[in-house]
């Protein structure tokens, strides 16, 4: 861990205290080191190009935004939860020290993470690029009237869905707004993903589990105002018969993990507020 980069949120003095705190920690230690907002994408980047450990100091939301520019570049992320869940932080603003000292010592092992990317196809090429950790949506906007849309997997016509929108979840976003429109739980070794509607009327209302290679595309019938979100943060705007394809993305999302492998299933029932599994032998 030669170069390691601090991000941190602009508008959370909190965030900005720790992110000194952690540079001067890393440069007492000899490692060399940047800081920088969250907000600034492109600076980011450009220190990603040379950078060996990304720390993310923050919740979720700026976990998936991380995500999204450090998986081209191959930089694992260590997250320090600064926000409300944490399901993909590694540590808390009280025990960074000692879990960063092992990732330093290079006591932790990489997890691998499914990303998807999206497209959407207009007459005139493609109109926007979309990648994302947790899911792509597709969803209606300001109007209260239903979306049609048909679904094609690996060209093949599946089903026409009348509903509120429709997600495409990597087991990432398993725990997340696909959770909460009902659908089930993938680990996040699996390279599957999954298709669910959301809030469907007279229409196919279980979730289809894909296969790691599939090609899902959703031609859009009857828009009314549409969006296409990726992680709920980088938004397009849709048009009738835009034609979404979303794929395995060729960049994998990494983190740096200190516990057991099966850390997914503990870590699942606490957020959940459902108490904690037994230690086994």
């Amino acid at each position: 861990m030669d170069f390691v980069g601090i991000i941190h949120h602009p508008q959370k003095p909190e965030s900005q205290l720790l992110a000194a705190e952690i540079l001067a920690w890393l440069e007492a230690r000899d490692v060399d080191a940047w800081t920088c907002p969250n907000s600034h994408d492109q600076v980011i980047a450009t220190h990603l190009a040379e950078s060996s450990l990304l720390i993310v100091l923050g919740g979720d939301g700026s976990t998936l935004q991380a995500a999204r520019l450090a998986a081209p570049f191959g930089v694992p992320i260590f997250g320090i939860n600064m926000g409300r869940v944490g399901f993909l932080s590694e540590a808390t603003p009280d025990v960074w020290q000692e879990r960063l000292a092992r990732v330093l010592r290079g006591d932790f092992w990489l997890e691998r993470r499914l990303m998807l990317q999206a497209e959407v196809q207009r007459e005139d090429g493609v109109a926007a690029s979309l990648t994302a950790l947790n899911d792509v949506v597709v969803s209606r906007s300001s109007q209260m009237r239903v979306l049609q849309m048909k679904l094609y997997v690996d060209s093949d016509y599946v089903t026409t869905y009348t509903a509120d929108g429709l997600i495409v979840a990597t087991p990432t976003g398993s725990t997340a707004y696909s959770l909460a429109a009902g659908g089930p739980l993938l680990l996040p070794e699996l390279g599957n993903f999954m298709v669910l509607p959301v809030a469907p009327h007279l229409s196919l209302d279980r979730a289809l589990v894909l296969h790691p290679e599939a090609i899902v595309c959703v031609e859009i019938n009857r828009p009314q105002e549409a969006l296409l979100a990726a992680d709920g943060q980088e938004t397009t705007d849709l048009q009738e018969d835009d034609l979404v394809t979303i794929r395995k993305s060729q960049h994998e999302c990494l983190f740096t993990r200190l516990g057991k492998s099966n850390y997914f299933y503990h870590r699942l029932i606490a957020r959940l507020g459902m108490g904690a599994l037994p230690e086994r032998d």
